[in-house]
């Protein structure tokens, strides 16, 4: 049961190096070479001794670190230093680094899972004593270290505390489990050129075709006019076009407001123009013959300009873009038909317009 949670808890932390938030850092493969010593688990029976380390790493965020390595150690038992007792491994392991950045030294922290091999010689009673136990099994290991930059290499200190779950030992049967403590230097060798900062390209200024100053949909190259106002209406060379509503034809009968059949077809198609250009604003203006009163045909030009006015508001078009209705009387004839007959048989003259305001 302890090798399980043990083996979980550092899988989960080798797979959290892989979440770790990707940042510009030297991300070459390096060696490392390292040689310590290693006190054993007295409950095994043997010496003390040194060993060796050689693996391959790379940082793969920052902060975090992975490497593979291997490992070697030839102890001596304690009692009988003539039996054969090592042992060579690989582990994997995973060093979470405190750098703050432009520090030469910085302490990680280390987790480790491996397979160590043990070779084991111990005393039978017979000719071919003695005899050789051989075993693999699995190892894990937490520790503390510093790093430093010595320019082109690095080196590490380093103190891990490993777990070799060998239940198999012949001198230690009782045993599921040993407790080693390894204490070593190394060096860690980049491999490749050293990574250069991408350099950050000039400026372009942007260009005429990019621009539009004033907000009008036409780039400054193409725009002849520029300074263009909000609702007026653009042409393709950035020059405000003048939308004219032809309303020929929206007349009247003599001394009526009520819109006639064929005004109706005319103002259908002024109601699509004004949806066309929806920043247009139009006025709504009534208009009379010459015959009647002044105050009479005051009152008929604004129902003719209220009729029009109307009929567009309920089609569709917003109130806010139409000014009026407005009423001009006989004010504004379009033709005269003499000092006899004043205007009076003109039907042109009994109209409304729409007038654009932008």
């Amino acid at each position: 049961m302890k090798k399980k949670l043990l083996s979980v808890a550092l899988l989960g932390g080798l797979f959290a190096a892989q979440a770790a938030t990707a940042q510009d850092f030297d991300d070459r493969w390096y060696v490392t070479g390292s040689a310590g010593f290693n006190i054993q688990d007295s409950e095994r029976g043997t010496r003390n001794a040194p060993f060796l380390g050689l693996g391959l790493g790379k940082f793969v965020s920052p902060n975090w670190s992975l490497d593979a390595e291997l490992n070697y150690q030839n102890p001596k038992f304690e009692a009988n230093r003539n039996l054969l007792w090592s042992q060579y491994g690989i582990s994997f392991d995973l060093r979470r680094h405190f750098n703050a950045g432009g520090d030469n030294w910085h302490p990680y922290l280390l987790m480790g899972l491996g397979y160590q091999r043990s070779e084991e010689e111990y005393v039978i009673p017979s000719p071919n004593s003695p005899a050789q136990r051989k075993n693999g099994n699995l190892a894990a290991k937490v520790g503390v270290g510093m790093q430093g930059d010595m320019g082109r290499v690095g080196l590490r200190t380093e103190l891990a505390y490993r777990a070799d779950f060998d239940d198999q030992s012949v001198s230690a049967r009782n045993q599921d489990w040993f407790a080693d403590l390894l204490a070593s230097v190394g060096v860690v060798i980049p491999l490749g050129p050293e990574p250069t900062a991408p350099v950050a390209p000039a400026p372009v200024a942007p260009s005429c075709a990019d621009l539009d100053d004033d907000r009008d949909g036409v780039n400054n190259c193409d725009d002849k006019c520029p300074g263009s106002q909000p609702g007026q209406t653009i042409g393709p060379d950035g020059c405000p076009v003048p939308v004219s509503i032809d309303l020929k034809g929206v007349n009247f009968d003599f001394d009526k407001s009520e819109l006639r059949p064929d005004a109706i077809a005319i103002l259908n198609e002024a109601i699509e123009i004004l949806k066309r250009y929806p920043d247009l604003r139009v006025e709504v203006a009534g208009h009379t013959d010459e015959c009647g009163s002044d105050e009479y045909n005051q009152g008929l030009s604004e129902r003719r300009a209220r009729a029009v006015y109307d009929y567009l508001t309920s089609n569709g078009i917003d109130a806010a873009r139409l000014a009026g209705p407005n009423g001009y009387g006989e004010s504004r004839p379009l033709e005269s038909l003499g000092d006899a007959f004043p205007g009076c048989k003109s039907e042109t003259n009994r109209r409304t317009e729409l007038n654009a305001q932008n």
